[in-house]
């Protein structure tokens, strides 16, 4: 699935979709972080290499912005899409 502001693939195990979103290269791992965990996810793991969070699926945010989402959902993990592009990376 793709439009004019992100990239959804599939990663190989079919049980995750990966997330791009065009024109961010780095992001602020804090801010979107925090952005994420006000949306109502759990923060597990902070590094400065990836977080990630548990809720309707789980997630790993990358600092490039790439976000990975395991689930097999691929509705969910469009939903997900949505937000990271409009709400957590470009709000």
């Amino acid at each position: 699935m793709s439009d004019d502001s992100f990239v959804m693939e599939m990663c190989g195990n079919k049980s995750a979709w990966q997330i791009e979103v065009d024109g961010i290269e780095k992001i602020d791992l804090e801010a979107v972080g925090a952005k994420i965990e006000s949306a109502g996810y759990t923060v597990g793991i902070r590094t400065r290499l990836a977080w990630t969070f548990s809720g309707p699926a789980e997630l790993t945010l990358y600092p490039s912005g790439k976000l990975l989402v395991k689930t097999e959902d691929k509705e969910l993990a469009a939903s997900i899409a949505k937000f990271h592009v409009e709400d957590w990376v470009r709000a």
